[in-house]
């Protein structure tokens, strides 16, 4: 429950080619056959091996020691060869179906980190709305930096969209692509607007409000009402700058009070903790004070990240008090927060 008084709604992200699992994760294993690979229990119970490519481990991001699952998962099902390519479609099922169990309202596809190709990045948008919107059981979210590729999920999504699930969501338009509201108004579904200027990232919570407020004129002026506008103010890494997380809060109580309880105020969440240990603690934290200040959304993996558990929260324990002095810049460069990471005095 939000402070709206409304259900929090869950944007999830998990099926996107940025997606990384690290080799030394409990999800890399070998077969019988030795063969490094990711293991999942399928859509029916059953253990399943999704085996990496040779070619795959002369990529940097293997070399590095990350896997993109995800992204590769997509390549190897489009590429047909059996049994990989019905293996890596069960994987992107389970991943989407476990999503949705966790409680998505919605599925947030993409695909631009597939290729560097603009034609293989649409091929490979319709391919994977062609093979997620049959599940039926929430809308799709149809995520990318180009507006050619949203378009080209949309128009798929929409074709097998149905009433009891209703139009995909457009994720999103900006100052800097404003024309992506014609598509969102004709489309008829939900829209995320961004708080991005019309050159560049905004620099603080003024900044954040004044793309944003334009941007929720513009959708209205477009004929799209307040309750189709999700906003995201733009979370981002608190490790640069550690300004960032009281930014955002204070955008979005701003926000709230300025557009009232009709409008959706969301955000991609986990990315206030990228490049610091213990993320999860971070990410509950973050999301509870995110909603404290107005949020009723959010961009995030409802299997990794709980809103109930974040809503629990004991704000008492030394964890959280830590969290909470990184989140709003109490402690500059997070040296605190480290210093008791590595005594082994933070719990998730």
């Amino acid at each position: 429950m939000s402070t709206t008084g409304q259900d929090f709604l869950v944007i999830g992200e998990n099926i996107h080619a940025t997606r990384v699992l690290l080799q030394k994760s409990g999800r890399i294993a070998a077969n019988e056959q030795r063969e490094e690979g990711i293991v999942f229990v399928d859509e029916d119970g059953a253990p399943r091996h999704l085996r990496i490519p040779e070619e795959e481990k002369h990529s940097q991001p293997y070399q590095e020691g990350r896997i993109k699952h995800v992204r590769l998962a997509v390549q190897i099902a489009m590429a047909g060869a059996e049994p990989e390519s019905s293996t890596a479609r069960s994987y992107l099922r389970t991943l989407a179906q476990r999503q949705v169990k966790a409680g998505a309202h919605f599925l947030d596809i993409n695909v631009d980190e597939i290729s560097t190709k603009l034609d293989d990045q649409l091929e490979a948008m319709r391919w994977l709305v062609r093979e997620l919107a049959p599940l039926g059981d929430v809308p799709l979210s149809i995520d990318s930096s180009n507006l050619e590729i949203i378009s080209a999920g949309i128009t798929e999504a929409s074709k097998a969209a149905g009433t009891r699930v209703g139009p995909p969501m457009l994720n999103s338009a900006s100052l800097e692509r404003i024309e992506a509201l014609d598509l969102a108004a004709q489309l008829r579904g939900p829209v995320v607007v961004t708080a991005a200027g019309e050159s560049g990232m905004p620099t603080d919570a003024e900044e954040r409000v004044l793309s944003a407020s334009r941007m929720v004129e513009a959708s209205l002026a477009a004929g799209i009402p307040l309750d189709r506008i999700f906003v995201d103010p733009l979370v981002f890494p608190i490790a640069v700058d550690g300004e960032y997380g009281r930014h955002c809060l204070d955008a979005i109580a701003e926000l709230r009070r300025r557009f009232g309880t009709e409008i959706h105020i969301t955000g991609g969440m986990s990315n206030v903790s990228f490049g610091l240990p213990n993320r999860r603690l971070l990410n509950g934290a973050f999301l509870l004070l995110a909603i404290e200040a107005g949020a009723d959304s959010g961009i995030i993996d409802p299997t990794v990240l709980n809103v109930q558990r974040a809503l629990a929260a004991d704000r008492t324990s030394r964890s959280f008090r830590v969290a909470l002095d990184v989140l709003t810049g109490v402690d500059e460069n997070c040296r605190a927060y480290m210093k008791a990471y590595r005594a082994g005095e933070l719990m998730p």
